[in-house]
């Protein structure tokens, strides 16, 4: 359960169903995940970060497939279900295979075991890489 529930549409302020109707209307979706039905208890927090994820996300140097590659991977280094869900499920939506999965989760699994090495050995930076 939320911390501090969920707003369904049906109960928002007009504020909140804007940005839900954005939402919708970005996503070409006709619902509201429970991130954003959380984050609806804070007017402003929703909007800032919609916002903020809407042009993130969007086309870019970097295609929106890999995009969400990169979230999905940054969500499982750091833990998180539900992000792992939300950006796995649009992943696959945008054309991740599972083959890619497979392959994303093991460089997810190697760079964090080589970055854990490199943090205990304290190894100094080649001057090369600067």
């Amino acid at each position: 359960m939320a911390t501090f529930g969920l707003i369904e549409y049906a109960d928002a302020t007009p504020e909140v169903r804007a940005v839900y109707d954005d939402i919708m209307a970005t996503r070409k979706t006709d619902w509201i995940n429970n991130f954003w039905k959380a984050l609806a208890c804070d007017p402003a927090l929703l909007k800032r970060t919609w916002e903020d994820i809407k042009q993130i996300m969007a086309p870019g140097a970097l295609d929106p497939l890999m995009k969400e590659m990169v979230y999905v991977a940054v969500s499982v280094t750091n833990g998180c279900p539900y992000c792992i869900a939300s950006h796995t499920a649009a992943a696959r939506n945008k054309g991740m295979t599972p083959e890619m999965f497979h392959e994303l989760m093991s460089v997810v699994g190697m760079a964090n075991e080589s970055n854990r090495l490199a943090n205990g050995y304290q190894i100094e930076i080649d001057e090369q890489f600067k």
